[in-house]
């Protein structure tokens, strides 16, 4: 896969970037060449390898999984200019 200069544009234009028309060449180079080390990787066969959460063998931490409230609501709305029973209220804006 190749990126062309439009491609950049529109990608930064995206991203909410400016980016000089200077700049264009230099960006389009860069990511042609992550492209390119992506297609690379995808050439490896990792048929039989299992995924990893790191390069030592670990089991994942796990906790029960309970919804609180988190019993800090007088915290969360702390800076709320109108609260009520811990709730955000907000101005009508729907008639």
């Amino acid at each position: 896969m190749s990126v062309d200069a439009a491609t950049v544009r529109k990608i930064a234009h995206l991203a909410r970037i400016a980016v000089k028309d200077d700049e264009v060449a230099h960006l389009q180079g860069e990511l042609n060449a992550m492209l390119a080390f992506v297609e690379q990787l995808s050439e490896v066969d990792v048929t039989g390898v299992e995924p990893m959460t790191s390069v030592t063998p670990m089991r994942m931490k796990e906790r029960d999984d309970v919804v609180t409230d988190g019993e800090i609501a007088d915290i969360v709305v702390a800076n709320a200019p109108m609260t009520e029973d811990h709730f955000f209220q907000v101005p009508k804006v729907v008639e």
